[in-house]
């Protein structure tokens, strides 16, 4: 483990980059409820690359602290799981999907499980989620402002449009912290 902080920023030597630099910046300004939603889903999104910017697949397949399996590439293949799930099983409508990364009695936990320190593997989930958050980009860039409100079938239950996109933030936000975390045992570099 490092015990250097790993920053790239030069104005503010206690950031890992400068505002100025900071791809998340250009989101800034959203207008209106929907964008202000997805601004900020796409923020975690950002934050989450930038995260794992320049590991190699053993750091990225590197597991947090024993027993969990929780890795950075982990948390990609996990995402990119979430992403499907919601956006094209639930609010698509697509169940006929195959399920990402689905668990078995070997690998309950197939999405972190199957994090291994293998370039093949970080090419796949880095795919995997592109191609998730590309569908639901489009999905969201569909939907009407005055959709929000609609309400979906999940599980039985009417939900509505708006639970499922605040649910994502959530989501990425809660593990964005776990990366601040991983990121910041490899090398150093802390979260901003």
């Amino acid at each position: 483990m490092s015990t250097e902080r790993w920053t790239a920023a030069t104005v503010y030597p206690d950031m890992w980059t400068d505002p100025d630099d900071d791809p998340r910046e250009a989101l800034a300004h959203p207008v209106g409820e929907k964008e202000t939603l997805w601004n900020y889903l796409k923020h975690y999104r950002i934050t989450l690359e930038m995260k794992c910017d320049g590991l190699d697949a053993e750091q990225l397949a590197r597991r947090s602290v024993p027993p969990s399996t929780m890795s950075l590439l982990g948390l990609v293949r996990h995402l990119a799981k979430v992403e499907h799930g919601w956006f094209q099983e639930v609010l698509a409508g697509r169940a006929d999907l195959p399920p990402l990364y689905e668990s078995t009695a070997e690998q309950p936990d197939a999405d972190f499980d199957g994090a291994v320190a293998d370039p093949a593997v970080v090419e796949e989930a880095w795919a995997t989620w592109r191609h998730e958050v590309r569908e639901a980009d489009a999905w969201i860039q569909a939907l009407p402002e005055d959709g929000l409100g609609r309400t979906v079938q999940r599980r039985g239950k009417e939900i509505p449009v708006r639970d499922v996109l605040v649910h994502m933030v959530e989501e990425y936000a809660r593990h964005v912290g776990h990366a601040d975390l991983l990121r910041e045992c490899i090398d150093g570099r802390v979260g901003q």
